[in-house]
């Protein structure tokens, strides 16, 4: 494992006295995460922010509601990625139970059209007789200048929905929902794609309601509260309050069993329990799974799924995502292989590597290089941005990844100012972006980055830091605390899951798996012996039964032949 620095998240001197009544250690962890009143931990739905603190949403509504009335014909475009994915299985579901009779999706292609709306998807539509007289995006369009032209040009409206950060020129579209551009005032900024669709549907169903117009019996938005949880957490996107109702209210009809029949088969073919799941499943299990058709396909298989009515399409779906999951599994194997075979190639230890890693091979996966370049960010602490070729190999395509303090969409902007024309194009947030250079820019681009990074940070943000939520008690390390910790999310991006850490005897250990390590551990502290393990650590570990350990960890239950027990997950250990 990387060496790591490791700090305590602190705690308010004073803790709220909040009326919940709240176990010591609970207090504690929401104190620390700036939790400051009840009402931050009251996840009902009337605390969402309102719908009508969007800018542009008041036009939104009235095409929709004119498209419905006319019976025109409405597209949806989506992404594929995860969010995209349930953005557009929220649009279409959502939009045919307000009363959209001729309503169809696409979806681009990674490899061939790349992001978002562009000509080429228009083209094909004309070229198909498949042009719609509404076309409305979903977790994209807000930089698609050159699509929306084109489509104005050919008669068709259109509805960007979006919440990606905005570029200095926005889309002359019909309507723009995005709380990410200028001069809209929505409080939560923070909100996925698919969230900002499911606001634009409510918003819809009000504005029908107050006419007359809304279909018998009434719809039920909150049916699609599964989806709008999925897609908020794999978008990794920061669980503020309004997010964790959002997410908060999609586990509990997944827990009841009311989830859509594509996310309950998601979860069937993982080997979980949809009655036990948490956050951590939909971004660690379900998120992963409908992303790899996205990453190596076509994520129309995922949208698919997830619009499934019956169990049995939805399995045979399911499976199929799976098996693209497990190839993606591979592929990224053989490229982290490649990778760091590279990096050696280097000759340079970790102090010496550049601040901003740009990595190509001719032979990776354009689908993967966003989770290669991730992984690489984990093993270096360093911004990293991994290129595959597109299918001429004329250019590159870029997946990058941030690290804590540097805001990788301004690097790029910074790269773009200093060296115009570089960049063919780019967008993303803070810690996570894409790009398209020339390939016979590669050397001239790295520079450039590397300079671009070394401008905007210190040496000191190079160092790998874990925070954790300090020791726990003997007492508290327990079964009963790792139960209590999972009622208590929804945790995520910037709620951070509680961490742990504290000085242990390691009694045993040994590696299983080929490199997972398995340990017994007693609490310097005292109490009693548990079982730990840490995954991917290789099976060349030291002997922390000779010196002992510093362990940060997550209290667990785990289940083995009808017995369940406590057991450590280990994020990081290092010798006493």
């Amino acid at each position: 494992m990387t060496t790591k620095k490791i700090l305590r998240r602190p705690v308010p001197d004073t803790v709220p006295e909040w009326g919940l009544e709240l176990p010591p250690l609970l207090r504690r962890l929401y104190g620390a995460r700036g939790v400051s009143s009840d009402v931050q931990l009251d996840y009902a739905l009337k605390h969402l922010a309102s719908p009508f603190q969007l800018r542009g949403i008041d036009r939104a509504v009235e095409l929709l509601a004119e498209a419905i009335r006319e019976g025109r014909r409405v597209l949806v475009l989506g992404d594929f990625d995860a969010d995209g994915a349930t953005s557009t299985a929220v649009a279409v579901l959502g939009l045919t139970m307000l009363g959209v009779g001729d309503i169809d999706f696409r979806v681009p292609s990674r490899f061939a059209d790349g992001y978002g709306l562009t000509p080429g998807i228009l083209y094909r539509l004309q070229e198909e007789n498949a042009l719609p007289d509404l076309l409305v995006t979903v977790d994209n369009g807000i930089s698609a200048l050159d699509g929306v032209r084109v489509a104005r040009e050919m008669g068709v409206k259109v509805v960007v929905t979006d919440h990606h950060l905005a570029g200095e020129s926005l889309p002359d579209a019909d309507a723009i929902v995005n709380p990410n551009q200028p001069g809209c005032e929505f409080l939560s900024k923070n909100a996925a794609g698919v969230g900002v669709m499911f606001y634009v549907l409510t918003a819809l169903r009000r504005y029908l309601r107050e006419r007359g117009e809304l279909p018998e019996p009434q719809p039920n938005l909150g049916t699609l509260l599964d989806l709008v949880a999925l897609g908020t957490v794999a978008d990794v996107v920061p669980l503020d309050h309004n997010n964790r109702i959002f997410v908060e209210q999609g586990l509990r009809r997944i827990r009841q069993g009311e989830a859509r029949p594509g996310i309950l088969a998601l979860l069937e073919v993982a080997g979980r329990d949809y009655r036990r799941i948490s956050a951590m499943d939909l971004g660690f299990v379900v998120g992963p799974r409908l992303n790899a058709a996205g990453r190596l396909d076509d994520m129309s298989v995922g949208i698919a799924c997830l619009l499934a009515d019956g169990r049995d399409e939805a399995l045979r779906l399911a499976k199929e995502l799976d098996t693209f999951n497990r190839e993606r599994r591979t592929i990224e194997k053989d490229m982290k292989h490649q990778a760091q075979d590279l990096l050696a190639s280097m000759s340079l230890d970790i102090e010496g590597l550049p601040w901003g890693l740009a990595l190509f091979d001719p032979d990776w996966h354009q689908g993967v290089i966003g989770i290669l370049a991730a992984r690489l960010r984990e093993q270096t602490h360093r911004p990293v941005i991994a290129f595959a070729p597109d299918e001429a190999g004329e250019e590159l395509k870029g997946s990058a990844r941030s690290i804590p303090g540097l805001h990788i969409r301004d690097v790029l902007a910074v790269v773009d100012a200093r060296n115009p024309g570089m960049l063919k194009k780019y967008g993303g947030h803070a810690m996570a972006a894409g790009m398209t250079i020339a390939r016979r820019d590669l050397d001239a681009f790295a520079a450039a980055f590397d300079e671009a990074v070394r401008t905007t940070i210190s040496a000191a943000d190079l160092e790998a830091v874990i925070t954790t939520d300090g020791p726990l008690a003997p007492e508290e390390l327990s079964l009963e605390t790792a139960a209590l910790l999972r009622r208590a999310g929804p945790w995520g991006q910037h709620f951070p899951e509680p961490l742990f850490d504290g000085e242990f005897d390691v009694i045993s250990q040994r590696v299983v798996g080929e490199n997972h390590l398995k340990m017994v551990l007693r609490p310097r502290s005292g109490g009693d012996i548990v079982d730990a393990i840490a995954f991917n650590t290789g099976a060349e570990v030291p002997d922390y039964t000779r010196c002992g350990a510093r362990v940060v960890y997550k209290p667990d239950a785990n289940t083995f032949r009808g017995r369940t027990s406590l057991q450590l997950l280990v994020d990081y250990l290092e010798p006493l």
